[in-house]
């Protein structure tokens, strides 16, 4: 008994660190939000009376400024992660399956060129792109001019803006969905494509029948921590429009910090970042669900 009780305290030791860095990083930052939101909290002044739930019922009724705020935001976000996800599950995949068919030898430098973009600030990628994206004298317009096409406005007109933008996120962050890949598909045992041979698969086959089946769960991941991602867009609209044309980019992560630290209502914008943390839980379900949770059943 008393061994038994001493390798459960060493086990529980072994998971304290990670415990408290949870608590301290995760669940109090979301509590204390959450206290946040149900005051009026503006910066500058002392006094933060409750309102309760004044601040959802204002985001939820129509009309009203911080509805108008957050439907704005979230529309934004919502067209993004549409436009990106699929690109960054597809494009990692098959970038991962190509690396993989090259021979051993230049294997590895593929792999690094594919992964340097990961490494690189955003104030880096915001100064590169926008040079690329320059209407009168960036580097993509330059080579459409000398294909008599046009010169397009990338970052000041729709829907060139969620191209400009989602090209951007692909080339700064496929490198890590495709290291994701490659490891998942170094893990596929061969004997399961020797079988599909033997049966007369073809690559196709192979690749419908052995492969996906096989990295389900890493695609699960992928496709969960990419939407988490891109509902966290924030970098690429501020640094390369700015939210523009218009509002059309401003996406809601931008909207929550102004409403925080330019209008100075932090209960307003917590309430706001609260449901959207709750919504993007919501589609994380929504997709364990559809790809993975029915197997479970």
């Amino acid at each position: 008994m008393n061994t038994g009780w001493q390798s459960r305290l060493t086990s529980s030791l072994f998971v304290l660190p990670y415990l408290i860095s949870f608590a301290a990083f995760l669940l109090f930052p979301i509590g204390y939000g959450f206290y946040i939101s149900l005051h009026e909290f503006e910066l500058l002044s002392d006094s933060h009376p409750f309102v309760g739930f004044a601040h959802y019922a204002e985001i939820f009724s129509p009309g009203t400024y911080l509805n108008s705020l957050f439907v704005r935001g979230l529309w934004a976000t919502v067209q993004f992660v549409l436009y990106s996800v699929p690109l960054l599950i597809a494009i990692g995949l098959a970038l991962a399956l190509l690396v993989n068919a090259l021979p051993r030898k230049i294997r590895s430098w593929f792999r690094t060129v594919y992964f340097i973009p990961y490494a690189v600030s955003a104030s880096v990628m915001a100064v590169i792109w926008l040079m690329m994206y320059d209407t009168n004298a960036g580097l993509i317009n330059s080579m459409l001019g000398k294909l008599g096409i046009d010169p397009i406005p990338w970052l000041t007109s729709e829907p060139w803006v969620w191209v400009a933008l989602v090209s951007t996120t692909l080339w700064w962050t496929i490198g890590f969905n495709m290291i994701i890949f490659i490891n998942a598909l170094n893990q596929v045992p061969e004997d399961y494509y020797e079988a599909a041979s033997i049966d007369g698969a073809g690559s196709w086959r192979k690749f419908a029948s052995v492969t996906l089946p096989s990295i389900r769960p890493v695609m699960l991941f992928v496709m969960i921590t990419s939407t988490i991602a891109s509902f966290n867009i924030y970098a690429q609209p501020f640094l390369l429009t700015r939210g523009g044309p218009g509002d059309t980019s401003k996406v809601l992560l931008m909207n929550v910090l102004d409403q925080a630290f330019i209008r100075k209502e932090i209960g307003a914008a917590s309430a706001m970042a609260i449901l959207m943390a709750v919504l993007i839980m919501i589609v994380s379900v929504v997709q364990y669900r559809l790809t993975y949770g029915r197997k479970e059943e």
